[in-house]
């Protein structure tokens, strides 16, 4: 879930719209007590915050959370109209983890909140030894895959695709999406690539390959 804090109800409701036409979870709020309050009852996996708010502004917001045991981890965007370098070393010393200038591209900023959520990811990851889901166990120091018991052999992108999988259970991942944190930006290939490895990746897990579900017109997701 990625929380939208922006009074410009225009700006609020095309970025949702954006962001969730591409995969992910949006809610949109128009100030920092709408915020605060849904904060209270929902961690959302990253924050997008405007600087200039009615009530508490976005830089106070963005002190408030990086105060708060509770979500100081939690990655944050600031999106904002003011673009001085002053502005943004204000941001970023703050403790936030990018700065977008308005006017901006939507999807550059799904570009920033995409690259901003796999390098928080990445850092959440680094002491992780193993992923075990059912009988499949993912033994990372030694780039290790078991199926029922059985060592798997599988190529680096299928390993990669499983380990993606595994570290987001029963949540439904999209062609797009794979193919960009697999393969990157610069892959040149279509999406039938992800369907190809995804199939080879099956076969190779035996029965527990039942598992990667089919998301007919989506992705695939890894059911627990």
């Amino acid at each position: 879930m990625i929380f939208c804090v922006e009074d410009d109800s225009n700006i609020r409701e095309l970025v949702v719209y954006t962001l969730e036409s591409t995969g992910m979870k949006a809610r949109g709020f128009e100030d920092g007590r709408e915020f605060l309050e849904a904060l209270a009852l929902e961690t959302p996996e990253l924050i997008l915050l405007d600087i200039m708010l009615p009530g508490e502004d976005g830089m106070e917001l963005l002190k408030r959370l990086k105060s708060s045991v509770k979500t100081r981890e939690i990655p944050v965007i600031m999106v904002t109209a003011k673009g001085a370098e002053y502005d943004k070393v204000m941001g970023l010393d703050s403790g936030a983890d990018d700065y977008v200038t308005k006017p901006f591209g939507m999807m550059e900023l799904v570009s920033r909140v995409k690259a901003v959520l796999r390098r928080t990811a990445k850092d959440d990851y680094k002491r992780e030894d193993k992923i075990a889901l059912g009988n499949i166990e993912i033994d990372i120091r030694k780039h290790e895959v078991r199926a029922s018991g059985s060592t798997v052999n599988l190529t680096l992108k299928e390993y990669e695709l499983l380990k993606r999988l595994m570290r987001n259970p029963n949540i439904v991942l999209t062609r797009d999406q794979l193919l960009e944190d697999i393969w990157g930006y610069d892959f040149d290939g279509e999406t039938r690539t992800v369907d190809v490895h995804v199939r080879t990746l099956r076969q190779k897990l035996g029965a527990c390959g039942e598992k990667i579900e089919t998301v007919r017109g989506v992705g695939y997701k890894m059911c627990e």
